[in-house]
């Protein structure tokens, strides 16, 4: 299960990243973090990039609404999401998650 925290009037959303992988997607949830892979390869902060872009586009997020707040060089990271309440990100991470990760 995801484990999205309240922080004043954003969330913060644990993610589990995978740099280098075949296709920038949201693969589903390991041990309590979203797991997303994006093509770059994790090179002066490339990956972070475009883990923000997946991010955005596919939970139709604006850019200025995210911010990673902890974890810049290390896979586990923490993005800080503004403007958004933890049971719409969760309804809207549930969308896009793949068939077989829906509801874990």
């Amino acid at each position: 299960m995801l484990e999205l925290k309240t922080q004043g009037e954003a969330v913060v959303l644990p993610v589990r990243a995978q740099p280098g992988g075949r296709r920038n997607a949201i693969r589903g949830v390991q041990q309590g973090m979203l797991k997303v892979s994006v093509t770059q390869v994790a090179e002066k902060g490339k990956a972070n990039h475009a883990l923000a872009e997946v991010l955005c586009r596919q939970l139709r997020l604006r850019k200025s609404q995210i911010e990673l707040v902890a974890g810049e060089t290390a896979p586990q990271k923490r993005f800080l999401v503004r403007g958004i309440t933890a049971a719409d990100l969760s309804a809207r991470i549930a969308a896009v998650l793949p068939e077989n990760e829906r509801g874990r």
